[in-house]
């Protein structure tokens, strides 16, 4: 795992997840923000984006899976690599994971957690993927992250219905490392 992008969870584990332009200013006006996913934009706008996030000196993880006019292939994350100062990718796909490796990228695979057969497959994946970071929806679910991270040997991230002081301090507790959110709320925690 790249050493920066683990100081920078471990000087704040909240992360601000963004979907709009509003979000994007909001979030970089906050000193205390080190990393930043992006979760809204296309082809078109997702360097003027990512610069933005960069100017604010903060990492830029792009969700491959959410930015319009990518495709689900590996070009997509040599685009991101090429074409944008990304310092890495999100996505649900593991072949994108292995890319973003291989151009030295960091990675979160992120997984919602639906039912056992989705908990079993993020054991399963560690190995043969093995992302810097997995990132679990919902993140409301401590019980079920404390289990996880005692099966897992990567670092995890809680995200999804994040959305204040509580459920920021149960996924901690449980073990996660950090905890992804939309919430202007949590950000300034």
């Amino acid at each position: 795992m790249n050493q920066n992008f683990l100081d920078a969870v471990e000087e704040n584990p909240v992360i601000a997840a963004i979907k709009s332009p509003e979000d994007l200013k909001e979030c970089c006006g906050i000193p205390e923000i080190r990393i930043v996913f992006i979760l809204y934009g296309d082809i078109c706008s997702l360097g003027e984006i990512v610069k933005a996030v960069k100017d604010a000196g903060k990492i830029a993880m792009v969700h491959v899976d959410l930015i319009g006019g990518l495709s689900t292939r590996e070009v997509a994350v040599d685009f991101i690599h090429t074409s944008t100062m990304a310092d890495g990718i999100i996505t649900t796909k593991p072949s994108l994971i292995r890319r973003a490796r291989e151009l030295s990228m960091f990675t979160v695979l992120r997984f919602f957690l639906l039912d056992s057969m989705a908990f079993e497959n993020i054991c399963q994946q560690q190995y043969s993927v093995k992302p810097d970071f997995i990132e679990v929806l919902p993140g409301v679910m401590p019980r079920i992250i404390e289990k996880l991270c005692h099966l897992v040997k990567i670092k995890i991230i809680a995200g999804g219905l994040i959305s204040d002081r509580e459920s920021v301090v149960a996924a901690l507790d449980a073990g996660a490392m950090g905890v992804s959110s939309t919430s202007h709320q949590v950000w300034r925690l």
